[in-house]
């Protein structure tokens, strides 16, 4: 644990020093050749303790189903591929995504989506699984709900918290009528890295259907963002905060007034340092489309002025990195007139002045569809997306400066 908590110290340590000024500096991109094959899709990063960056995706099986592979960067390459699950009868959706998390103790733990109904219905459970080998074996799957309920269960978040459980949340189909009227929740466990589950909480009893979590764990407790929903059907931001053992009420974080009668399936994005908190959503109020940004320097309690972050035509998709310095950067999909979506990246000064866009993506055609991921390495920033082409394919790059 100690090892642990000191390669967690340097990680950060270096990452200041890497990132240390807060004045926008132009930003190298460097195409980082993936590991990930063709027709691979639904890509996401997560961060160790010590600082290693790991990446998971989805390919398809030989005949039916599919396969969960991850790999870990070393430097500027990916490690050879290694197997977490496969599975012929997955529900697999481009914005509700599986996922990885690494624990304080070392353990690997995944997270993918299992069909329950009917074909082409939308139930499913959500399925953990644990590794204390690096990988090379995963334990039986779990399930962290235990409604047992043949509603939807997914749009997972998963963070490492100090006592070194795992922290999830994820949208809940429970107290819904059936498969398409009631409202959907917004519920919270915590799992050890044995697989022991704490009691289920319900954070939010109505929350947008199909819109993405976020949360992060600051020096104060943990923050989540999720996409709410009124009586009126306004879906705006909402922000709930961790302490003492016990979730804050639900609160507005945006006043957007995007009024929608049904799910935009584009979520906020939430990433901290310290008491450094760098929220970014996507809102169309009036049809004006919009990707925004709001930074705290208390662990979320309160926020600064929401800076605009896209170029006038953004499809969204964001994701979000906040830094030791107080700065942040935010990725987004924005359409380009007369060519192919584009991940742009922009990166905000702590005092809320914004830098000129990059193109990550260069050339390659984005999948509107899917959630391009960042996180920080000591390398500089490292980035996945899916190639829209046919058969897609997963890309990766590293931005530095």
């Amino acid at each position: 644990m100690a090892k642990t908590l000191f390669a967690s110290v340097v990680f950060v340590v270096f990452l200041a020093a890497v990132f240390q000024s807060s004045v926008p500096v132009p930003a190298a991109v460097v195409d980082v050749k993936s590991p990930a094959g063709s027709g691979s899709a639904e890509p996401n990063l997560t961060v160790a303790p010590d600082g290693r960056v790991f990446m998971s995706w989805i390919e398809p099986g030989q005949g039916k189903g599919n396969v969960l592979y991850f790999s870990v960067l070393q430097s500027d390459m990916w490690s050879a591929p290694k197997v977490i699950a496969r599975g012929s009868n997955w529900f697999v959706n481009p914005a509700d995504f599986p996922s990885m998390a690494v624990m304080s103790d070392g353990t690997l733990t995944a997270q993918w989506l299992v069909a329950t109904g009917e074909p082409d219905s939308e139930v499913y459970d959500i399925n953990l699984a644990f590794s204390k080998d690096a990988g090379a074996t995963w334990t039986k799957p779990i399930v962290p709900h235990r409604d047992r309920k043949k509603r939807q269960h997914g749009f997972v978040s998963l963070t490492p918290m100090a006592d070194g459980k795992l922290a999830a949340i994820w949208l809940d189909g429970r107290n819904m009528k059936d498969e398409d009227s009631g409202d959907m929740a917004l519920m919270y466990t915590t799992i050890t890295s044995s697989g022991v589950l704490g009691p289920e909480v319900q954070i939010d009893k109505r929350v947008c259907e199909c819109c993405k979590t976020g949360m992060a764990a600051t020096s104060d407790g943990l923050v989540a963002v999720y996409r709410g929903r009124s009586e009126q059907e306004i879906r705006d931001i909402s922000i709930v905060r961790f302490a003492n053992g016990k979730w804050s009420a639900p609160e507005g974080l945006t006043k957007d007034g995007w009024k929608i009668e049904g799910c935009p399936v584009n979520g906020p994005a939430v990433s901290s340092s310290g008491k450094n908190v760098a929220v970014a959503w996507f809102t169309a109020p009036d049809e004006k489309a919009q990707v925004n940004l709001e930074m705290s320097s208390d662990s979320g309690k309160t926020f600064g002025r929401k800076i605009r972050i896209d170029e006038g035509n953004p499809a969204g998709r964001v994701e979000v990195l906040s830094l030791p310095s107080g700065e942040a950067f935010v990725s987004w999909i924005e359409r380009v007139t007369g060519g192919s979506p584009q991940l742009h990246v922009r990166q905000v000064a702590a005092n809320g002045t914004p830098a000129a866009p990059v193109n990550i993506s260069g050339t390659v055609r984005v999948a509107s569809g899917g959630f391009p991921k960042m996180v920080a390495s000591p390398r500089g920033l490292v980035l996945a997306w899916t190639d829209s082409a046919d058969p897609s394919r997963v890309h990766t790059a590293l931005v530095s400066r």
